[in-house]
C-alpha cells in the first residue's frame, strides 16, 4: 500500500488508539493535519500551544491513548515548551508533532528556524527527525518510547518537503510493554519476611501504582492485613479515600506532615508502591529509616530523597500481589495502640470546614455536589494544596493536577482535554484567579466545542501561596497582588454562563444547574485574601 510520510505517522497514531489531536497549525504541518483527519483523528484548534499540550494530557487521562500535540515550526513549538516539560515530569505519554525546514533549505533559509531538537532535549525522552522512507519506523519507535516506563513526551520533526514523500509500510513491531516480574528469589523472600515481622507496617503509593493499575492488588494487601495506606496527590483514590485504611494524599502540606511524617518514622516496614518523591516538599527527604523500606518501583531512580533496604524495579501491581501471596497468615494486629485512628481524627480536624464562607466551605460544597464518576482538575497554588488534603477521591484519576512540575494554568485546559475525549463524564476545573487569567483565552475553545463543563474560580486577588512564603520569610509583600476581573461577564462574553457567589447556598444552587447546560459555566467565589493562613 502506497502512503506518504504524513499518512504513515497519522495511521500509526490511529492504530495506537489515538483519536484526538490538539494544537495550532501552520503552513509546515498542513499536509500532516490533513493526514491526521483522513486517519480518523479529530483536531481541536486551541488558542495557545501551551494549553494544547495540557489538553492532550487530559485526553490521555480519559482514554489511555497517548496525547498528541501538533505545532508549527519555531514559535509554535516554543509556545508548547511548558506543557511538554510538564509531561516529562508528570510522566505523560505525549507525542509532539512539529513541522520544520528540510536540511537543504535550512542551510540558507533562517526565518523561524531554530534547532528544535536541541530545544526539547532536556524535557523529552527522545527526538526524531523524519528522513526519506523512515516515517513508519519513527512513529512506531516514538510510541514505544513514550509509553515505556516512565511514560513521557517524544518529539517528531517532519520536514515540510517530506510530508508528501512516499513512505512504504514496514512490518510493525509489537509494542506490548513487557514489565519485569518479581519472581521467587532472595529479595522477594526478604521482603515477605520483613513485612511478616512488622508491627507497624504502612504502604505509601504513588504515580507508578496508578500507571500499573495496582489499585486492586493494594486493596487486597491492605484489607487482608489491616495495613494503612498513604498516597501522593497524584495517586489519590488508588484506595477509595472513604476506606477505613486510607489516610489520604499528602506531600505539600506542613499541617498534614505533622501527622503523617511521624507515622512513617515510627513504621518498622514502609512498603513503597510506585512512589516517586518528585511530588513532595523537602521535609520528605529521608522520612523513614532506609532499613525499614521495601521499594516496589516502576522505574529506576537515583534521586537521593529516600533509601530502601529492598528494591524491585518492574511491574508494581504484580510485586504487590507477590508480597500479599507470600504472607501465609494475617499479620497480628498492626498498629495495636490505635495510632491510625488517631491520625485519621487529627487529619479530619485539621482540614474540616471551619467557616461560613471561604475555601474550606467552597471545596466541601463542590465535593458534595459532584455527580458520581465526575472528574476534577485543580490548578497550582494555595487552593490546590488545601483541596488535595480535603478531597476524597473514590478512584484513581478522579483528581487531576500538576503535582511534580506544579505549573500554573493547567486546570482549565486539562479539563477541556478530558471532556473532549470523554464527553459523557462530568468535569469540574478548580482554579485561582491568577491561573484563570493565564488561560482565559481557552474559553473561546470551550465556546467553539460547546463543552458543558464547570470552572470554579477562587478569587483573592493574590498569588496566595507566594504571599504566604513572603510573610514566613518576613519580606515585603510585592509582586503578588493584582486587580479583580469580572469573571462572570468574561464567561458570558465567550458564550458561557457566568455567576458570582458569596454563600454556600448560592454555590450549591449554581452547581445544580451546571450539568444540564449545553455550554460551559464559570462560577467566581470571592474569598478573603488571608483565607489560606493556617489552612494547610
Amino acid at each position: 500500500m502506497t502512503q506518504t510520510a504524513a499518512q504513515a505517522i497519522a495511521r500509526g497514531l490511529a492504530k495506537a488508539g489515538c483519536r484526538h489531536v490538539f494544537g495550532m497549525p501552520g503552513g509546515e504541518v498542513l499536509v500532516l493535519l490533513d493526514a491526521l483527519a483522513e486517519a480518523g483523528l479529530e483536531f481541536t484548534l486551541c488558542k495557545h500551544e501551551n494549553a494544547a499540550g495540557f489538553m492532550a494530557e487530559g485526553s490521555w487521562q480519559a482514554t489511555g491513548a497517548p496525547g498528541i500535540l501538533l505545532t508549527t515550526i519555531g514559535p509554535g513549538l516554543a509556545n508548547g515548551m511548558n506543557s511538554i516539560a510538564n509531561a516529562f515530569q508528570e510522566q505523560v505519554p505525549l507525542i509532539v508533532l512539529s513541522g520544520c525546514i528540510d536540511d537543504t533549505n535550512a542551510e540558507q533559509f533562517t526565518h523561524q528556524v531554530i534547532d528544535q531538537s536541541a530545544l526539547l532535549a532536556p524535557i523529552t525522552k527522545a527526538r526524531f527527525r523524519v528522513a526519506p522512507g523512515t516515517a513508519p519506523l519513527v512513529i512506531e519507535k516514538a510510541l514505544s518510547i513514550a509509553l515505556a516506563d516512565p511514560p513521557g513526551p517524544v518529539h517528531i520533526d517532519l520536514p515540510d518537503t517530506l510530508a508528501r514523500s512516499e513512505a512504504p509500510p514496514l512490518p510493525s513491531p509489537a509494542r506490548a510493554q513487557s514489565r519485569g516480574l518479581w519472581g521467587d528469589g532472595p529479595s522477594r523472600r526478604q521482603a515477605i519476611e520483613r513485612l511478616r515481622a512488622a508491627e507497624r507496617p504502612i504502604v505509601l503509593a504513588g504515580i507508578g501504582a496508578v500507571l500499573h493499575n495496582a489499585g486492586l492488588a493494594l486493596r487486597n494487601l491492605c484489607e487482608s492485613h489491616s495495613i494503612p495506606l498513604i498516597t501522593t496527590y497524584k495517586a489519590k483514590g488508588i484506595l477509595p479515600e472513604d476506606h477505613p485504611l486510607s489516610l489520604g494524599g499528602h506531600g505539600l502540606s506542613p499541617l498534614s506532615d505533622k501527622t503523617i511524617l511521624p507515622l512513617l518514622a515510627q513504621s518498622d516496614c514502609v512498603v513503597l508502591a510506585g512512589y516517586d518523591p518528585i511530588e513532595m516538599r523537602s521535609d520528605w527527604i529521608r522520612p523513614w529509616g532506609a532499613e525499614n523500606a521495601i521499594e516496589l518501583t516502576h522505574t529506576p531512580t537515583e534521586h537521593g530523597m529516600h533509601g530502601s533496604a529492598i528494591r524491585f524495579v518492574g511491574d508494581v501491581a504484580q510485586a504487590v500481589m507477590a508480597l500479599h501471596e507470600g504472607l501465609d497468615k494475617r499479620l497480628p494486629d498492626p498498629w495495636a495502640n490505635g495510632e491510625i485512628n488517631a491520625a485519621k481524627d487529627q487529619l479530619a480536624t485539621a482540614f474540616s470546614r471551619r467557616d461560613a464562607w471561604g475555601p474550606h466551605t467552597v471545596f466541601a460544597v463542590l465535593q458534595d455536589a459532584l455527580p458520581v464518576g465526575a472528574v476534577t482538575t485543580v490548578d497550582s497554588g494555595a487552593h490546590r494544596i488545601l483541596l488535595s488534603q480535603m478531597w476524597r477521591a473514590t478512584a484513581p484519576r478522579r483528581l487531576l493536577q500538576s503535582a511534580a512540575f506544579c505549573t500554573m494554568g493547567v486546570a482549565i485546559p486539562l479539563a477541556i482535554g478530558y471532556k473532549r475525549a470523554s464527553p459523557d463524564t462530568p468535569v469540574l476545573a478548580v482554579v485561582g484567579d491568577a491561573g484563570f487569567d493565564m488561560f482565559a483565552g481557552e474559553l473561546a475553545t470551550l465556546r467553539d466545542l460547546q463543552l458543558p463543563l464547570a470552572i470554579v474560580v477562587l478569587v483573592d486577588q493574590s498569588l496566595a501561596l507566594i504571599e504566604k512564603k513572603q510573610t514566613a520569610m518576613q519580606l515585603k509583600k510585592q509582586g503578588v497582588s493584582f486587580g479583580v476581573s469580572d469573571f462572570a461577564s468574561i464567561a458570558k462574553a465567550y458564550g458561557g454562563h457566568g455567576a458570582l457567589v458569596t454563600t454556600a447556598e448560592e454555590l450549591q444552587y449554581e452547581l445544580e444547574k451546571v450539568w444540564d447546560r449545553s455550554q460551559f459555566t464559570v462560577i467566581a467565589c470571592p474569598i478573603e485574601r488571608d483565607a489560606y493562613n493556617g489552612a494547610f
